[in-house]
C-alpha cells in the first residue's frame, strides 16, 4: 500500500486527534492577538513547534500600502541569514501571487520555482532555502506567505499528512492575519502611516504589564518637530504633511517590527522600544534625530532643514517602576521639553534627578 492508501492505525488516529486539539488551541491563542507583529511572531513559533522545523519566516501584505508582501524581520532561525542589503519583497502583481491564490496548499521550493522560473522572486526565495511554502489565503486573496526551514523528521521530507496539517493551520491563521490587518488599517493615521495615540497607549499598557512580570526593561521615546508651525506658515499645510510623512517614514525605518511608533498628535511622535535598556534607547533616539537632521527634505524645489527634539525614559523594576503607560509617556514628555528648552535638536534622558523632580511636582499638585 502507498502512504495515502494505508489503513490508519490506532496511533495514527491518536496523532490526528492530538493534532486537531493543538490546532484548536492555536486558533484560540491567535484569535486573542490583534497586534500584527505579535501575531506573526506567535504563528512562526507555533508552526515551528507543530511542524518540527528548525526555522520559519513570513511575507506579509502591507495592509497600508497594499502593494507588496514584505518579510522585514518576520523570521526566526533562517539559514542562511537573510542578506541585510536585499529587499525581501514579493509584488502584489507577481504571477506567483495569482497562482498561489488560485490553488492554496503547501508547496515545495521546486514547485514554486517552476511557477516563476528565472524571476527575481524565484531567486530571492531560493536564497532563503525553504523546504515548504504555504500561502495564507482568505476570501480568495493572499495576505501572507509562510515558509519553513529544515524538517527534523522523516529524513527531511514532509509527508502528505504534514502538508495537509500545515495547510489547515494556514487557513486558520489567514483569518487572524486578516482581522489583525483590518485593525491595523483602522488604527493607523493615513498621513504618517503610524499608529494613533489610543492604540499606542493600549499596546504600551500591555507591554508594561509584561515587563513588570518578566522584570525586563521597556523604553518610551517622544519627539517633536522643531519649529513645525513656521514650516506650515511659510510653505503651507501640504508641505507640513510632506514633512510629517517623511519624518514618520524615517522613524519607522529606524526601529524594529516588534517596536511601535505612533503619531501622538500634531507634530509629536511616541515610540515604544520593547525589551530595550536605557542605553540602547538613547542610541536609537540619537540615530533617529541624526537621520532627520541629515535628510534632504525637498518640497517644490526648496531644501528644508528639519530637526527633532526628543525625550527618553525607561521602565525598570529597580530604578523606574512606573505603574502605568501614562506615567512613562509623561516622563518622556518632560524630557522632551527639557530638550526644547535647552537648544532643541537634541535628546534628553529622564534620569534619576528628573524623575525625582517629576514625582515632587505631582506630589505638590
Amino acid at each position: 500500500m502507498t502512504e495515502d492508501t494505508a489503513v490508519p492505525s490506532r496511533l495514527d488516529y491518536e496523532k490526528q486527534i492530538y493534532d486537531l486539539n493543538q490546532t484548536l488551541l492555536l486558533f484560540r491563542s491567535l484569535s486573542s492577538t490583534f497586534e500584527l507583529p505579535k501575531l506573526i511572531e506567535s504563528i512562526l513559533y507555533t508552526t515551528m513547534a507543530q511542524m518540527r522545523v528548525t526555522g520559519a519566516g513570513m511575507f506579509i501584505l502591507d495592509p497600508i500600502q497594499d502593494n507588496a508582501y514584505n518579510m522585514g524581520d518576520y523570521y526566526i532561525n533562517v539559514d542562511p541569514d537573510p542578506d541585510p542589503i536585499v529587499s525581501y519583497s514579493i509584488p502584489k502583481t507577481s504571477a506567483l501571487v495569482e497562482k498561489l491564490e488560485t490553488n492554496p496548499r503547501a508547496y515545495t521550493l521546486q514547485e514554486v520555482k517552476a511557477m516563476i522560473p528565472s524571476s527575481k522572486e524565484s531567486r530571492m526565495l531560493d536564497s532563503l532555502n525553504p523546504t515548504l511554502l504555504i500561502p495564507f489565503v482568505t476570501k480568495k486573496k493572499m495576505n501572507g506567505l509562510l515558509f519553513l526551514g529544515e524538517h527534523l523528521e522523516f529524513g527531511g521530507e514532509f509527508s502528505a499528512y504534514d502538508k495537509k496539517q500545515i495547510a489547515d493551520i494556514a487557513s486558520i491563521a489567514a483569518i487572524t492575519v486578516n482581522n489583525a490587518s483590518l485593525l491595523e488599517i483602522s488604527s493607523t493615521d493615513m498621513t504618517t502611516h503610524l499608529k494613533f495615540k489610543y492604540y499606542f497607549f493600549n499596546v504600551l499598557s500591555d507591554r508594561l504589564e509584561e515587563a513588570l512580570a518578566s522584570d525586563v526593561p521597556l523604553s518610551v521615546l517622544m519627539f517633536d518637530i522643531d519649529f513645525f508651525k513656521a514650516v506650515n506658515d511659510s510653505f503651507g499645510h501640504a508641505c507640513g504633511d510632506y514633512i510629517l510623512e517623511k519624518v514618520a517614514y524615517i522613524i519607522k525605518k529606524s526601529i524594529r517590527s516588534r517596536d511601535l511608533a505612533s503619531r501622538y498628535g500634531g507634530e509629536e511622535f511616541t515610540i515604544m522600544l520593547n525589551k530595550t535598556t536605557a542605553e540602547n534607547a538613547v542610541k536609537v533616539a540619537e540615530r533617529i534625530r541624526h537621520n532627520i537632521e541629515q535628510y534632504d527634505f525637498t518640497y517644490n524645489n526648496k531644501h528644508l532643514r528639519i530637526t527633532l527634539s526628543g525625550g527618553v525614559t525607561t521602565f525598570t523594576s529597580a530604578k523606574n517602576p512606573a505603574k502605568s503607560a501614562n506615567i512613562l509617556v509623561d516622563q518622556a514628555d518632560r524630557a522632551l521639553y527639557f530638550s526644547k528648552e535647552h537648544g532643541r535638536n537634541c535628546v534628553t534622558f529622564a534620569d534619576d534627578a528628573m524623575l525625582a523632580s517629576i514625582a515632587h511636582h505631582k506630589e505638590g499638585v
